[in-house]
């Protein structure tokens, strides 16, 4: 039997040959006893005791682009897993939506197991553990990525950024549940929290059919307040599988063979049934109450929470006022040091291009049922044929038109245009690619009026307009610093 002094040596050992080979979040050499051993804050062991939990019980991740959230939850002494704390996120880069291939600036999204092996206490961040991207589902689809982390420094490509002081605590957090005999921690990553508003909200966005599938495992997971087993299949996640009762050999998943024959048991399938029954009939109605669509975010790259971009000069304009369910307050003190080269989120410089080289063509197409996939024409659709007008073309692809079977409130009529038009456009200028509002693009303009219009002639038709449907681009500028990572 192994005591648990020479249990933690082991474990510790194990973490600092890992850390070794970390390449992109390698850097400098330093004690272990200085950051990776560090004890849980006093403050944080008299919360954990005070929830009915222990230190070294298991540890589940959540993490939350839109909210710029991730949540610690711990394993109470009645077996249920049970909210500790809430961090804020210092900074996360690229979209809303999943990584799909090295350099796109992308912070995964899906279900992560997180070892002993891929916490790194040599990080160049000060702290840091590997999510383990591309996981199965990801490799299925030939995405590629390597070095993502959730890590300190507040600087981020493709990466979760902490403050120091906070991954400190997440990692020490890590620390004790491996102590304790946890084998791997869940790491759970979602676009936003996965609520009917929100769900409504993005009901638009192409990766809606990916986010409903990893909803499922939020579901699972917040109907049972225990970690979902994960599996993969026929290139889809699959949660709390198990054998059939008249089985007689273990099941065997593979991400890209079809699915063995499994269920799921009977009480866990039918609560998650009834909280999706409900979600989505929420989601249909705040619809039909003409709940408004997610603003554009083209161009913006990643975001940080408002408790760290209120403190920044200009940050207030990096918040977005549509996002309201934080559950950290932006009034709140910083919680750790932000440093002098973290940047707040915003527009590039230039404006950004109407590109479909989309990264989650795949994915869509794997979840999307046929009559969706009939309203969303694929990509190279988007650029066919002359006779039919690019914007119009544009909002097909993205899904604005046809995509929403449920009713929604009559968009506003655009002004009437009162200047006449130039003869060429420069395109949109700098001010106009940071503007807040979306932007109303007609899909025809009108031939100039003649100085004298006859008095029979008829009626100009009204213009078609397309709101907020600048499409997203990967940001150019970032620190060099991680000219080495993804």
């Amino acid at each position: 039997m192994i005591d648990r002094t020479h249990l933690r040596a082991l474990v510790t050992s194990a973490a600092l040959a890992a850390g070794l080979l970390l390449s992109a979040c390698n850097g400098d050499s330093l004690s272990t006893g200085a950051k990776a051993n560090r004890p849980i804050p006093e403050k944080l062991l008299a919360e954990i005791e005070s929830k009915n939990m222990d230190k070294a019980s298991p540890m589940l991740v959540r993490l939350f682009k839109q909210e710029a959230e991730l949540e610690v939850w711990k394993q109470d002494r009645n077996g249920k897993f049970a909210l500790l704390k809430t961090y804020p996120i210092c900074r996360w880069s690229g979209d809303l939506g999943p990584k799909v291939k090295e350099g796109d600036r992308q912070a995964p999204e899906g279900f992560y197991s997180i070892t002993p092996a891929q916490m790194n206490p040599t990080s160049a961040y000060y702290l840091s553990f590997n999510m383990g991207y591309p996981n199965a589902y990801d490799k299925a689809w030939g995405r590629t990525g390597s070095q993502l982390m959730v890590h300190g420094d507040c600087s981020s490509r493709g990466c979760y950024a902490m403050t120091d002081e906070q991954i400190s605590e997440i990692y020490a957090l890590g620390r004790e549940s491996f102590f304790g005999g946890q084998n791997a921690f869940q790491v759970q990553a979602y676009p936003f929290r996965m609520t009917p508003q929100n769900m409504a909200r993005h009901r638009n966005n192409p990766n809606m059919p990916f986010w409903k599938m990893i909803k499922e495992g939020n579901d699972h997971f917040e109907v049972t307040r225990q970690e979902p087993k994960v599996d993969f299949c026929e290139r889809k996640y699959v949660f709390d599988a198990e054998k059939p009762a008249n089985a007689t050999r273990p099941l065997a998943f593979n991400a890209s063979a079809p699915c063995p024959a499994y269920q799921v048991s009977p009480e866990i399938a039918e609560a998650v049934q009834d909280k999706q029954r409900t979600d989505e009939l929420k989601t249909a109605q705040l619809v039909s109450r003409g709940t408004p669509s997610a603003r554009s975010r083209a161009g913006i790259d990643g975001g940080m929470h408002p408790v760290f971009a209120s403190k920044l000069p200009e940050g207030e304009a990096a918040i977005d006022k549509d996002v309201t369910d934080y559950a950290v307050a932006s009034y709140l003190p910083a919680p750790g040091t932000v440093p002098s080269h973290a940047t707040i989120p915003k527009a590039p410089e230039t404006a950004p291009s109407f590109s479909f080289t989309s990264s989650n063509s795949e994915p869509m197409v794997a979840a999307m049922p046929a009559a969706a996939s009939r309203s969303a024409p694929s990509n190279a659709n988007a650029s066919a044929g002359p006779s039919e007008g690019f914007l119009t073309k544009l909002s097909r692809s993205v899904g604005l038109r046809g995509s929403d079977p449920e009713p929604v409130a009559a968009p506003a009529k655009p002004a009437a245009v009162t200047a006449a038009p130039k003869a060429k456009s420069a395109g949109p200028s700098r001010e106009a690619a940071k503007s807040a509002p979306p932007r109303v693009i007609p899909l025809e303009r009108p031939q100039q009026a003649q100085s004298q219009t006859p008095a029979t002639a008829p009626a100009p038709a009204p213009q078609q307009s397309l709101a907020g449907a600048q499409p997203a681009v990967p940001a150019n500028s970032f620190d060099s610093r991680w000219s080495t990572i993804r």
